[in-house]
This record gives structure tokens, C-alpha cells and sequence, in this order.
């Protein structure tokens, strides 16, 4: 039999998720190196599919690592699928929790960083391809590198429907090494590929770090861009490490939100400009953010938005009229810093006053 199995079903799962919210382990308590976290919903298949990778590329690092399972009140099987697969993880630490009601996803995703009780967190999806060396890869970088904040997994993309390879890689790595400037190497890489601090499967958190970012902005519980929040997060509170070598597979197109109109309207124009601003909170430069909401306007897919305001007119005008009053209050930022400004005299910033 397995050695710890920790099976919840809340009669309350919002009451539930903010116990566990707040009642983060402590450090002392993290001895596992490890927690590899799966937060699934309505996808029995493709779990099970995740957890026969699992099964294979734990092993010899089973005393390592542990796995949270998080069913977000599935209606299919996945609960027969996970009782499978308990049976087989026999000498590995395993929690698995079923909501009573579906939370969402960036809250089901939430309760997977807090249920972590390893020093380094990573929650993978369960359509993603995981290469089978990657927990292996993880184990070396993690137990001897020090003071390692985040480390991302190279990636390839395929779109999940053509099958095409979109990239082979998402970032171009030389030498691969350990950066001492995470806040640098953030900036550069949500600038290069937004996608590489976006994708949950590529980022590995320290634990206590991803928890305290939780802790900071709750309300980002509400955002469904909150990956990138979290990445930036940990990425200016330590060392990173991106890998040289790919370590996954991105199946482009098969998020929920990319499957769903509105909320692919919501993400561009309204979750995404928000985390770029929150970013300032942790950081992250006036400046730097207002690049990032010029870059997103300038790249940004606009038949998205003639598709919403076609289908939902008056959401779609409430929502660009802010996103574009964003957009020029960033522009103005550019070109006319703050420090600019105030060396300006005072008599000639009174002038029109």
C-alpha cells in the first residue's frame, strides 16, 4: 500500500480552500525536495495518461518527491482513475483531494501550491508531454544548486488540433547556467516568449516563495493570467535556472480559456494588462510594466476583440474602453518618465495650471 494518502472531500469547498489557504506548512516541515502536483478536471484520460508518465520517470527518486492530486469535482471517472493509480504509486507519498463543488481552475491550482509540503513545488497539466528524464533533470538542479528561487523547463509547442510545431524550443540557451539577477532574466523572458512564464508545467517554484505570492495578492485567485504573477514573483526573490535541453511539450490551443470566446477576450484584455500592473507592486518597474502592456497592444490579436464585440457588444465596449485608457496612460509613461518630469523646474510644470 501507499505510505500517506490524504483524501479530502469538503462538504464546503470554498470554506475548505481558504483553511487550507491560510495554513501554509513551514519550512521545517518540507522534507520532501520535491512535490510534483496534478490539478485536474473532466479529463480522466488524459491523468491517466499523465500519471503512467509519472509512474515511470519517479523512479529511483521516489524518497525525493511527493504527489498532489487535486480533482476539481470531476463528472467522469477521474476519481476511478486516481484510485488506480494509488494502488500502483505504492512507496511513494501521495495526497489526493476532490472538491465538493468546482472551485476553478486557478483556485484548484492554488490549493495544489499550498497542499505542497516539498521544498520546490511543481504543478504540471495533464495535457502537456513531459519528457521522462525531466524528474531527474529536476533532482540534480534542485539539490545542488543554491538559493534557487525558480527554474523553468525549456519547451517545445505543438498546436493541439493541427498538430503543427509551432517552435522547437522557447528559449534559445547557450550555456546553461544558474542567474544570480531572477528580476533580469524575468524581464527578458516575458518580453522574448510570454508563454515561457505563463506555461504552469515549465515553471518549478520554491515553495515557500509561490505561497507567499499567493498570500500577497489573494485576489489574483480571480485572474486566470496569475502564472505570470507568480513567475515574476519568485523570479525577482532568488537565483533562476532555465534548462538548456527541453523538457516538454506545450499543447497550444488546448487550455480552457483559449477554448472559450470570453474568456480568451477576458485573458487579453483584461487578466493579462492587470498582472503587468501588479507587477509593479513586487518590483518591477513603472517602465518595464508599461512595455509590457505597449508590447501586448501591439501583438495583440484584434480579431478576438471584433469577435467579442460582435457576439457581446456591451461587454466588449465596457471592457476596451479601460484597456485602451491603459494603453495610452503607458505610452505617456514611455515617453515621458517620471524622472524626466520631476527634473523639469516647477515653474514650468505649473505653466497651463
Amino acid at each position: 500500500m501507499f505510505s500517506v494518502i490524504e483524501i479530502k472531500v469538503a462538504n464546503d469547498a470554498i470554506t475548505r480552500f481558504k483553511n487550507n489557504f491560510s495554513a501554509n506548512p513551514t519550512t521545517s516541515s518540507m522534507n520532501k525536495l520535491l512535490t510534483i502536483a496534478i490539478p485536474t478536471y473532466n479529463r480522466a484520460e488524459l491523468l491517466d495518461r499523465q500519471l503512467t508518465w509519472l509512474e515511470k520517470a519517479i523512479k529511483g527518486f521516489e524518497s525525493e518527491c511527493e504527489i498532489v492530486i487535486s480533482d476539481n469535482c470531476s463528472p467522469d471517472h477521474t476519481q476511478e482513475i486516481i484510485e488506480k493509480w494509488l494502488n500502483k504509486l505504492g512507496n511513494i507519498q501521495v495526497k489526493v483531494n476532490r472538491n465538493s463543488e468546482n472551485i476553478g481552475v486557478i483556485k484548484n491550482i492554488a490549493y495544489c501550491i499550498n497542499a505542497a509540503t516539498g521544498k520546490y513545488v511543481w504543478t504540471i497539466s495533464d495535457d502537456d508531454k513531459i519528457d521522462a528524464n525531466s524528474i531527474s533533470y529536476l533532482s540534480d538542479v534542485l539539490s545542488t544548486e543554491a538559493n534557487l528561487s525558480l527554474v523553468i523547463l525549456n519547451f517545445s509547442c505543438r498546436h493541439e488540433v493541427s498538430k503543427e510545431l509551432i517552435y522547437q524550443r522557447c528559449f534559445l540557451i547557450v550555456n546553461e547556467e544558474v542567474r544570480l539577477d531572477g528580476k533580469s532574466v524575468f524581464e527578458h523572458c516575458i518580453q522574448e516568449n510570454r508563454s515561457g512564464v505563463q506555461l504552469m508545467s515549465a515553471q518549478i517554484y520554491k515553495t515557500e516563495l509561490v505561497q507567499s505570492a499567493l498570500q500577497k495578492w489573494p485576489d489574483g485567485l480571480k485572474n486566470l493570467d496569475l502564472q505570470v504573477y507568480l513567475t515574476g514573483f519568485c523570479a525577482i526573490h532568488g537565483n533562476v535556472k532555465i534548462s538548456k535541453d527541453v523538457y516538454l511539450e506545450n499543447a497550444f490551443g488546448a487550455s480552457h480559456w483559449m477554448l472559450k470566446p470570453k474568456l480568451l477576450f477576458q485573458m487579453q484584455y483584461t487578466y493579462s494588462p492587470e498582472v503587468d500592473l501588479k507587477l509593479m507592486e513586487i518590483g518591477y518597474s513603472e517602465e518595464f510594466c508599461s512595455r509590457l502592456v505597449l508590447q501586448h497592444f501591439f501583438k495583440n490579436n484584434w480579431r478576438v476583440f471584433l469577435g467579442a464585440l460582435k457576439r457581446w457588444p456591451i461587454m466588449a465596449i465596457a471592457t476596451i474602453i479601460p484597456y485602451l485608457s491603459l494603453v495610452c496612460k503607458s505610452a505617456l509613461i514611455i515617453m515621458f518618465p517620471r524622472k524626466r518630469i520631476e527634473a523639469i523646474p516647477e515653474s514650468i510644470v505649473s505653466i497651463g495650471n
